[in-house]
């Protein structure tokens, strides 16, 4: 049989953090409204000029310095972002030139705003279980503060810009056990950036807003049914769990989803204080982050989540 797994991490983070202290000289909170409310004490901010694919291949360029810069193994890449360098080309196809991939391999986004990560994961397992590709390279990146309203404290406090990226290769050893993804549009306009262009022109607003009580309620939810049903499919309990990396939105619903999940905080890989939320990009950032730092280790069973705007969420159980 054939599996999927992970090879390598990498991420980045734009060097300009702005911290809280600093983001209350213009917007009109405090530190401690944030801090009670999100538990985020900073976030990383790209230049104006920094796009998403430059993110990106920060991320990859990072994971490939720890294969000794084997791009040439991959054969698919695939780039979660809500935050496309433009409309057309792909984000992907920007990264592949960017990157010096070889041609002539597939290369797409995949839009599923901060579930984006697990529909990218979930996808490019697919491809390898099928035998449809050997190597895969995964990338979330987002550039998120280019859609935000500075002057909507209830939004613009909460997020970040980053990218993390995973090599998956075909392996006869079990790497990824089971993905679940789920989608509701019924519950689009409590999260969206409902925007378009027309004519040349933009129609609607072009920023970020959001119900924020709606989207907790539902988060926590979504997310802890979705990881119990993810254990269950894969025939594994969460005692078999030793690492929990959510969606890196809000403490408060990190806290409730672990607390469903019965899993201690010491469990629980947690970025938001430093990253606020980088959407696609946090589940592989904290991922790239507890594999620097030495907490997940080889052999280690990781339980993976992400719920964003559509709404669309998922789930994945990997063995690292």
């Amino acid at each position: 049989m054939i599996y999927s797994k992970v090879i390598a991490t990498g991420g980045y983070l734009p060097a300009h953090r702005l911290s809280n202290d600093e983001l209350v000289l213009s917007v009109d909170t405090s530190d401690e409204w944030i801090v009670s409310r999100t538990g985020i004490h900073a976030r990383h901010v790209a230049e104006p000029d920094e796009l998403s694919s430059d993110l990106a291949c920060c991320a990859a360029e990072a994971l490939f310095k720890k294969i000794n810069n084997q791009r040439h193994l991959v054969d698919l890449l695939i780039v979660a972002t809500t935050t496309p360098d433009s409309i057309f080309p792909s984000t992907a196809c920007i990264v592949q030139k960017k990157l010096g991939l070889k041609a002539n391999i597939p290369a797409f986004d995949i839009q599923a705003v901060c579930a984006g990560f697990l529909y990218a994961l979930s996808t490019a397992n697919a491809y390898i279980r099928s035998g449809a590709a050997r190597s895969v390279l995964v990338i979330g990146a987002e550039t998120m503060t280019k859609i935000l309203n500075w002057e909507d404290r209830s939004t613009c406090v909460l997020f970040g810009d980053g990218a993390g990226a995973i090599l998956l290769e075909a392996s006869s050893e079990p790497g990824i056990h089971h993905c679940k993804l789920a989608a509701d549009g019924n519950y689009s306009e409590i999260l969206s950036t409902p925007g378009q262009i027309r004519s040349g022109k933009i129609s609607g607003s072009p920023y970020l807003q959001m119900d924020g009580q709606a989207v907790f309620k539902f988060a926590v939810k979504a997310l802890s049914q979705i990881a119990l049903e993810t254990l269950a499919e894969a025939n594994m309990t969460k005692d078999q769990v030793n690492w929990l990396i959510p969606h890196q939105a809000n403490m408060r619903i990190i806290e409730s989803t672990a607390k469903h999940l019965g899993l201690p905080m010491d469990r629980v890989i947690v970025t938001l204080a430093e990253q606020g939320n980088t959407s696609s990009a946090s589940v592989p950032l904290a991922f790239d982050a507890a594999v620097i730092d030495g907490r997940i280790k080889r052999g280690d069973t990781v339980l993976l989540e992400g719920i964003g705007g559509g709404f669309a969420w998922g789930a994945a159980l990997l063995t690292f």
